[in-house]
């Protein structure tokens, strides 16, 4: 096993120099390529003197992106990827909390950082620096001084009291979960990866280090391709995708317009999804159009380096039947905790999944108090462990798979009952009709609605859920919607429809 991610770059360009490594809207680099710039951009930061500290990458998701990526952990930094269509607001607040180094961008880029006059951080061009010599030598140097425990990049996540919190992640967490990912599903030189996460958002991991550690292309598919399923499916076909790693957000826009019945897209032999729940009901038409590849369902927050589950769909599942998350991708990592942090291994029995082992992160940059509320210490086998307490409930069902049940804060207490808004979601996609949904609560109002995309009315959908759910599940407020929101990750956004929620019920009131 490698000992710095930059190691599988030093490999791979000893094996495929002259292959090309990726490929984005505008240019296509091989690996001798990715590696000389690269190896500049760590250069320049040698000769500023920037060692261990955090450099920030203000660019659009493209080649420039990922060689910044390396190029600042040649340099024996970490590094931060800014969404640039973000807010400018929570940018500052990303900056102002990580305090980075630099920040590397375009022109583009640097017009809007102009924006926010405030910003001490200085600010290079991407261009100018690659136009730096490299210096092998000193470049050497850093790497004696390196080591597998130190910080790879810190990725921001929305944070409850609207400030992001920074998730620290070691080099060695990535290498181990990228070791995994290869042997789990196979992927080598000859495999061609789809990208469609953004760089900020911890699911990119995947697809990047494949890259780097087996030799596969990696393809960064435009962006307004995802608003488009026939023509997504036609640049997989056209460039023989056969990897891909989407949130089920994407699949589901793809099977609600029966793209699939009009694309041959038989060349992709591995769809990975995860980052939320994948509805069965689309999961049976994708499985139904390519019965030959493989699916499987990932698992796990970004303080834990991506995933630490997984499910590959090997039997046949009922519409109103829930995915298994399934086992633990690492030996002995993954717990399921009572209130009194007891473990269970007993099946139908709820708990929290907590999380150990050398895949956590080293917590929340900046912030000591939110770090100790989530990575606690338990007693484990006699000795001292430190888990990360994920927030999210589970069950082992009688397989000893795990079943994901939902949020512990979407377990809401209704006219004295306990319910699961998950169970009202998947029990109302179930339904002929409905294409997408959410279900939210508001605890000022005591009411639960539901939002959802579809071609069934609201009062015909309202009878079916009758024969689902018990009477005090069923929504008071049903939404239907033309699409349903979605957040920068591609993720349905609940808190802009809690919002809508409470703001209808306001109207109301």
């Amino acid at each position: 096993m490698v000992d710095l991610i930059t190691d599988y770059l030093d490999d791979i360009v000893k094996e495929y120099p002259y292959k090309t490594a990726i490929k984005d809207s505008f240019v296509s680099t091989s690996f001798v390529e990715l590696r000389d710039i690269s190896l500049s951009v760590a250069s320049y930061l040698i000769d500023n003197e920037i060692f261990n500290k955090a450099v920030c990458i203000f660019l659009d998701q493209s080649c420039y992106s990922v060689v910044s990526m390396l190029g600042i952990s040649y340099s024996g930094n970490h590094y931060t990827v800014l969404d640039i269509k973000s807010p400018l607001s929570r940018t500052k607040r990303i900056i102002d909390n990580l305090e980075p180094a630099f920040i590397i961008t375009d022109s583009k880029g640097e017009a809007l950082l102009q924006e926010l006059s405030d910003i001490r951080t200085k600010v290079v061009l991407f261009d100018d620096i690659i136009k730096t010599d490299v210096d092998l030598n000193k470049i050497t140097e850093i790497r004696k001084k390196r080591s597998n425990k130190d910080l790879l990049y810190i990725l921001y996540t929305s944070g409850s009291t609207g400030t992001p919190k920074g998730v620290q992640i070691g080099q060695r967490s990535v290498i181990e979960y990228t070791e995994w990912v290869t042997e789990t599903f196979c992927i080598n030189e000859n495999s061609i990866i789809g990208n469609q996460a953004p760089f900020y958002f911890d699911n990119s991991v995947l697809d990047i280090y494949q890259m780097l550690k087996t030799g596969a292309t990696l393809h960064i598919i435009p962006r307004q391709l995802f608003s488009f399923p026939v023509k997504l499916l036609g640049y997989v076909s056209e460039h023989k995708i056969d990897t891909v790693f989407w949130v089920p957000t994407v699949l589901c826009f793809i099977a609600r317009f029966k793209a699939l019945d009009l694309c041959d897209v038989s060349c992709l032999k591995r769809i990975l999804f995860a980052g939320e729940v994948m509805p069965v009901k689309q999961l049976n038409y994708w499985r139904e159009h390519l019965p030959n590849a493989l699916f499987a369902n990932l698992y796990g927050p970004t303080e834990i380096t991506v995933d630490c589950t997984y499910y590959i769909v090997q039997r046949d599942f009922h519409e109103d039947e829930s995915l298994p998350i399934g086992f633990e991708c690492r030996k002995d990592t993954v717990l399921v905790l009572d209130d009194n942090k007891e473990i269970i291994t007993s099946p139908n029995v709820q708990g929290e999944l907590c999380v150990k082992g050398p895949s956590l992160s080293y917590g929340y940059f900046n912030d000591p108090d939110k770090t100790d509320k989530a990575f606690v210490h338990i007693d484990y086998k006699g000795q001292s462990v430190r888990i990360y307490c994920t927030g999210d409930l589970v069950h082992y069902n009688q397989l000893g798979e795990l079943i994901y049940d939902g949020r512990k804060d979407s377990q809401i207490k209704f006219y004295g009952h306990r319910i699961e808004l998950g169970e009202i979601e998947n029990q109302t996609g179930a339904i002929s009709g409905v294409d997408r949904v959410c279900c939210t609560f508001s605890p000022e109002k005591h009411v639960i609605g539901l939002f959802y995309t579809g071609e069934i009315e609201i009062n015909e959908l309202l009878e079916c859920l009758k024969n689902k759910v018990p009477d005090y599940m069923l929504p008071k407020e049903c939404i239907k919607l033309s699409t349903i929101p979605l957040n920068s990750n591609g993720k349905i956004d609940r808190p802009k429809l809690k919002e809508q929620l409470e703001l209808k019920l306001k109207k109301k009131a």
